[in-house]
């Protein structure tokens, strides 16, 4: 008999030192902007982790074979993307993943693409690798009310003589599309055709709405996904973003040994205990079905933001989401930007989002909203949003 969980409780985080809630002096601010989610874990890695606290000591870590069969068996039962296990590099996060690679495998000056608007520390790993950022920016579709990639645009990004990288959200942050086969195919194909490798952040793979299906860029046909790279972790479908466990999964064993030499020299080829344990806790058929459920509840939740911008706020459509528990919503018919947007409901209305102008310019007039809390506290944060968004109307 399975179990059935509760994320309709109003956990409370303010004053453990979260970076989503003590990140600000203000009691009464509900915090939606950060992307990680008000719920507790799967009671498995609580447990596990409880038991592992017991012991006492906590000295440096093998990470044992049952650690990689998690991953090999999770991504084959629950993604058909069948993995070996010389390709997984662990390392401590997706971001020091990301920095690794373009240490590995770029030159000061060369170029990385993004396709914009996009996860914000994208930017600094590139340019903290002294690479330039290019912008594949994506193509608004305001009556669809979703992105679409600009294949011309791309292409002619690709032929510069100093681009070296292209970098894919897969799903996309903030934009919440899922990234079809067929499109994932025609990037795949005109990256190889100009010697250009992928790297796909795909942290929120494990975040879709029915339709929608994620497809792993690595199950792509080996001709097209064996110089590929993917960053994966469960610790954003599991909540555990501070254990600081994830994976790199390249098959090119020549570019794998030189990622392998950036993750030693950037200092991240150690992880600590409790990430290798939730991580196999996490990967399991009990951890599936606990997932499941908060998918339903994530997709519950989402309905509730669209009507309610529908009937309250229809002058500011809702994206349509595809992935991902953030809302990206179009603001432009706001006479402010998103940041002072941003910084107007922190002050005078006691709810955080994020000004959507983080993630490139091309978010200027966008807002994310974090979904993945209780629906009584989405609620009462959507109503404090509406106040300050008509009160902006009303001037």
């Amino acid at each position: 008999m399975s179990t059935t969980y509760d994320f309709s409780k109003l956990t409370q985080r303010r004053g453990t030192n979260s970076y989503k809630w003590d990140s600000t002096s203000d009691p009464n601010l509900i915090p939606l902007w950060v992307a990680d989610m008000d719920f507790e874990t799967y009671p498995g890695i609580t447990e596990a982790l409880q038991e592992r606290v017991s012991q006492g000591i906590f000295g440096y870590t093998r990470v044992p074979e049952s650690y990689y069969d998690a991953i090999i068996h999770w991504f084959a039962t629950y993604h058909d993307w069948h993995i070996r296990r010389s390709d997984i590099i662990y390392t401590s996060g997706v971001v020091p993943a990301i920095s690794a690679i373009i240490k590995a495998l770029t030159l000061p000056g060369d170029q990385v693409i993004v396709q914009g608007p996009v996860y914000n520390c994208f930017f600094s790993s590139i340019r903290n690798n002294g690479c330039e950022m290019v912008s594949n920016s994506l193509i608004y579709n305001r009556k669809t009310k979703r992105y679409e990639i600009d294949f011309a645009d791309l292409e002619q990004k690709l032929q510069h003589d100093r681009s070296r990288l292209f970098l894919l959200c897969n799903p996309h942050n903030p934009g919440g599309r899922v990234w079809t086969r067929d499109e994932l195919t025609q990037l795949a194909q005109l990256c190889q055709k100009h010697g250009v490798r992928i790297i796909s952040d795909e942290i929120h793979c494990e975040f879709t709405f029915s339709p929608y299906q994620y497809t792993p860029l690595g199950s792509l046909p080996a001709e097209l996904s064996e110089g590929c790279i993917t960053c994966c972790s469960p610790s954003k479908a599991f909540n555990i973003a501070g254990l600081q466990i994830a994976n790199i999964i390249c098959r090119d064993a020549e570019v794998r040994e030189r990622i392998d030499r950036a993750i030693n020299i950037n200092e991240v080829c150690d992880v600590n205990p409790f990430g290798v344990i939730a991580l196999e806790k996490a990967y399991s058929a009990e951890g599936h079905e606990w997932l499941c459920q908060l998918q339903h509840y994530l997709a519950d939740n989402y309905e509730l933001l669209r009507k309610r911008f529908a009937q309250e706020m229809p002058q500011c459509p809702v994206m349509l989401m595809e992935g991902t528990y953030l809302a990206w919503v179009d603001c432009s018919a706001l006479p402010i930007s998103s940041q002072e947007l941003s910084e107007l409901l922190i002050k005078d209305h006691h709810v955080w989002i994020a000004a959507g102008s983080v993630y490139g310019r091309e978010g200027t007039h966008f807002v994310r909203i974090n979904m993945a809390c209780p629906r009584a506290r989405l609620e009462e944060g959507l109503k404090r949003i509406f106040e300050g968004m008509r009160g902006l109307l009303l001037e």
